[in-house]
């Protein structure tokens, strides 16, 4: 079995390169390091450096290496910055998405495994099912809304097989712990390692189900195993939704740290979203999962050990009206 993942060296596709080599892939890691770390990428794998973007490399891997399957998890991930640099996020989000899918209909890919977000659901009520009508309110969404919607008319223009994983708020070991746009997670690590205060947008009353990387990516790299899942869509994540405050303690708690949180203007988005996963569960036969407490205290133990990144600023803001000012600062 010949794989590429694309986004390889970021967070969650680390992790999953990783369960792929468990199961025998032979894997081919596609990922430009503009959100990753090459040295998270698994030495057993091919590293090629390179974008979703540039379609005739897209061409000559495919054509090379002959691939079974296509696991695409590279895409910029930050929602609320993606309202002001849209742009950017269509073309790396959506036709960087369509590149792959083009390539693998005419090299005939086994299936695409994609990985949306809980994003696309918008403001629904939750818990979201995979039933809930899609009303994404960031670009970000939308763009992750517009290509499962490809991949439906693809499969059925052309018989491209695909598996649409929804998972939300991840975090654990390999996460840009400097990255100041997306991963609350991580940036509350990173802050508490350099004695900075918590940036809390609004009340921190916001609820979100933190899901463990180990509950999510092992389901991801075998699922085309699993004839099942071929063709559906699946939330994936934690279960149980705690308040943005509430993370902020556990966080503290674990690291030993006691900080201060640092409440901002509220910024624009879902203030609850948490989803069922009671298909998932049935179809991967997905058990438990793990606690936040346990999830945490794991990716402490690594965050300790990789240390503080310095926060850089993104470079190529398209828009800067309603900008929250903290993405600004140095």
């Amino acid at each position: 079995m010949i794989s590429l993942v694309t986004g390889g060296a970021g967070f969650i596709g680390a992790h999953v390169t990783n369960e792929l080599i468990k199961l025998g892939h032979i894997v081919v890691v596609l990922d430009d390091l503009s959100g990753g770390f090459q040295d998270h990428v698994n030495p057993k794998t091919l590293f090629v450096k390179g974008s979703i973007t540039d379609t005739e490399l897209l061409s000559k891997l495919f054509t090379e290496h002959k691939f079974d399957y296509v696991y695409h998890l590279a895409a910029y991930a930050a929602e609320g910055l993606s309202h002001f640099i849209k742009n950017f996020n269509y073309t790396n989000n959506l036709t960087g998405s369509v590149n792959l899918i083009n390539e693998s209909v005419k090299h005939k890919i086994k299936c695409f495994v994609f990985t949306s977000s809980i994003a696309v659901y918008g403001a629904a009520k939750p818990p979201m099912t995979e039933d809930t009508v899609p009303l994404p309110e960031d670009p970000y969404g939308i763009a992750k809304y517009a290509v499962e919607m490809d991949l439906k008319v693809t499969h059925e223009m052309f018989g491209l097989n695909y598996v649409i994983f929804r998972p939300h708020n991840v975090y654990g070991e390999y996460q840009n712990l400097g990255d100041r746009y997306r991963n609350v997670v991580g940036i509350f690590m990173n802050q508490l390692m350099q004695g900075k205060p918590l940036s809390v947008f609004g009340d921190g009353n916001q609820t979100r189900a933190f899901s463990y990387i180990g509950d999510v990516a092992p389901y991801i790299a075998n699922c085309v195993n699993v004839k099942e899942a071929y063709n559906q869509i699946f939330n994936v994540g934690a279960d149980k939704d705690y308040t943005v405050n509430e993370l902020a303690k556990t966080v503290m708690k674990a690291m030993d740290i006691e900080g201060e949180l640092r409440h901002l203007p509220p910024r624009n988005e879902v203030v609850h979203a948490y989803s069922s996963h009671a298909k998932a569960n049935k179809v991967f036969n997905i058990k438990s999962s793990t606690t936040l407490e346990n999830g945490i205290t794991k990716m402490v133990s690594w965050a300790k050990t990789a240390g503080a990144r310095k926060s850089s600023r993104f470079k190529n803001i398209e828009i800067l009206e309603k900008l929250p000012s903290v993405w600004l600062e140095d």
